[in-house]
């Protein structure tokens, strides 16, 4: 078992170039095996084996630095770098990430989750050695759907301008990011694929020509000016990059040399280089070469009889929004819907089989998203883009100066806002609530369960303005959805229990979102009244000076950051009423909260019954002789 021998890349070194094939096989079986007992990326990792052993092999890591694009491709790294032990706490609490975490190696560069910021950091990264006068190499591995990101053109068109720069870009070619690849770009590399007529007839004349050096030169300015009508690698050169490729990635014996080869250029000061390796995902495990959507993020499975669809259960927000896409596209002509390279993630499957006119995948690229959707609403249309609250993030400027400046009907409807569980930090959806609400024009919509979910979508559908209905990864409480369209009134919450306690005792908690029905439970223990509040913004302000005309403390609770979340907006109404109520606000911390398992990172907060209980108890103990439950714990 060579694998269990290899602690570094020193060790990985120390083997020969023959032993290296049957290590790849140990390592794909291992990563198989490990990923099936606790759930995470697949299909990726299998394809990038080969290419970590190389990697490690060829490159002094972690003195020369290695940045994985998005990250979830870099188990096989994780694992030749010192956490094979580790790999059974993998996306656990206090176990290893599922993306490269500086705090956890030396041998992860940079912290990574997001798409097409490899060539960015890296570059970043040669620049610095080369001002400390450092020889070391910065490599990004980046993914042909991560290079359809904008950033990482803007990344290569600044890179080109240096020279001399110890960078080398490895595009990692297989066809797919989670939803297969889509673009020109997608269609560009594969025509790459069938154009290697080019680089044979090219070497041909060049041994031909090198007897003649003049008449070489004169080729040269000839092949500048001809070689983009036979050359698909010419965007490359464009940009400044010396382009090698494309190479298969699961041969080692070619990937070697080829990384030996521009390793030494770039420390040579030949410029950036730019290698292009295919891969497969799925690699060396059937089910996944098959099936590579299925198998990109398992859960835990039998990897002799493969991933199971689980048994018919309550119906995940995500599946509540693509029933309702497609309903309300029925309705209305007008709807068309929009994913940055998110099809399955974000429930728009069935839609893109039913509109395939009206679909849009625009690949990784939430900036021209945002603005799509904002010359598409120009012109009368009502698009829907279904976006991960994280990914969001990326095209700010967009929601603000495209969308929102111009007060455009476009609905964006946040799938994973609060906590993700075992993805952590990098996905988590915490910040949307205060990043939306500050926005002049823009509505917040927090339903509490799936079936408020869908009114609430079809309420902000039908909005002459920008909106966001921001909802949880997985189920809530089962609540079964309405087959109708139906609208509930803007900006108006609901009391869902009164409290009967004497005045001086009475609690009023405001609830945003699915943490209401942990809200009822606490209400009971404390008889409190609660509200279900719906809306962020437009805020019920006249619900909140109802309640504190006979009540005496307010609680606000929601599963995204505090800073700047809805409870700061609650506090903001009581000001501007000038109303001055003991008020305790519940969310997330101002902290990045880790990956692990949903249940507990929400105790962890604080968000669970009993944590919202102890706060409210150790913020208000007058109410405590209303119960006896909460008193003592």
């Amino acid at each position: 078992m060579t694998l269990h021998s290899i602690n570094s890349p020193d060790d990985l070194k120390k083997l020969s170039r023959e032993e290296l094939p049957a290590l790849a096989d140990e390592l794909r079986e291992f990563v198989l095996d490990s990923v099936s007992k606790t759930g995470g990326h697949l299909s990726s990792n299998l394809g990038t084996v080969e290419l970590s052993i190389a990697l490690h092999y060829v490159f002094d890591t972690p003195a020369d630095r290695i940045v994985w694009d998005v990250g979830h491709q870099s188990y096989p790294h994780k694992i030749l770098t010192g956490r094979r032990e580790r790999m059974n706490t993998l996306r656990q609490y206090k176990g290893l990430s599922g993306f490269p975490h500086r705090a956890e190696s030396e041998f992860d560069a940079f912290g990574t989750g997001h798409s097409s910021t490899s060539i960015s950091a890296a570059m970043g990264m040669a620049r610095a050695f080369q001002t400390k006068g450092e020889r070391h190499v910065a490599v990004a591995v980046i993914g042909d759907s991560a290079m359809t990101g904008g950033m990482a053109f803007e990344a290569m068109n600044n890179a080109g301008v240096y020279d001399d720069l110890p960078l080398v870009v490895i595009l990692n070619d297989n066809d797919m990011s989670i939803s297969p690849a889509v673009g020109a770009l997608n269609r560009h590399l594969a025509r790459l694929l069938s154009g290697n007529i080019y680089s044979a007839t090219k070497k041909g004349i060049d041994s031909v020509l090198s007897i003649a050096p003049p008449l070489r030169e004169f080729a040269k300015r000839l092949e500048d000016h001809a070689k983009g009508m036979v050359s698909p690698s010419t965007i490359f050169q464009e940009f400044g990059f010396n382009y090698f490729g494309p190479i298969d990635g699961h041969d080692l014996d070619a990937l070697i040399p080829m990384l030996q080869n521009v390793r030494r250029l770039a420390l040579e000061g030949r410029g950036p280089q730019f290698l292009h390796v295919v891969t497969k995902k799925g690699q060396g495990y059937e089910l996944a070469e098959a099936d590579p959507v299925l198998y990109h993020g398992p859960s835990k499975f039998n990897p002799e009889e493969g991933v199971k669809k689980p048994a018919a259960s309550k119906k995940t927000f995500t599946q509540v929004f693509g029933e309702w896409l497609c309903d309300m596209a029925h309705a209305d002509p007008l709807l068309v819907g929009i994913t940055p390279a998110m099809r399955e993630g974000s429930g728009l499957v069935e839609f893109e089989k039913n509109f395939p006119k009206r679909y849009y995948d625009v690949g990784i690229a939430e900036q021209h998203a945002v603005t799509f959707a904002a010359g598409m609403a120009c012109e009368g249309m009502k698009p829907v883009v279904a976006i991960y609250s994280t990914f969001l993030q990326r095209a700010y400027d967009q929601l603000i100066h495209d969308v929102a400046l111009q007060d455009l009907p476009v609905l964006f409807a946040l799938d994973r806002a609060g906590l993700v569980g075992a993805d952590g930090a990098t996905h988590a959806g915490a910040y949307d609530i205060p990043f939306l609400r500050c926005i002049p024009n823009v509505l917040v919509l927090t339903p509490a369960d799936e079936a408020e979910c869908r009114d609430l979508l079809t309420t902000a559908f039908h909005q002459p303005h920008p909106s966001a209905v921001r909802y949880p990864r997985g189920a809530g409480v089962g609540a079964v959805p309405s087959k109708e369209l139906r609208t509930l009134p803007l900006g108006k919450g609901e009391i869902r229990r009164k409290s009967t306690a004497p005045s001086g005792q009475r609690v009023a908690i405001l609830a945003f979102g699915t943490l209401l029905y942990s809200a009822l439970e606490v209400a009971e223990g404390i008889n409190a009244t609660v509200a279900n509040m719906r809306f962020v913004k437009p805020l019920d302000v006249d619900l909140i000076q109802s309640l504190a005309a006979d009540h005496d403390y307010f609680v606000t609770i929601e599963d995204g950051a505090i800073a700047g979340g809805a409870g700061s907006a609650c506090l903001e109404a009581l000001s501007n009423l000038g109303i001055n109520k003991p008020l305790l606000q519940l969310g997330l911390p101002d902290e990045f909260i880790e990956h692990g398992d949903y249940s507990l990172l929400m105790t962890k907060c604080g968000l669970d019954v009993e944590g919202i209980a102890n706060s409210i108890k150790q913020r208000f103990p007058a109410i405590l002789t209303q119960n006896s439950v909460l008193v003592g714990k």
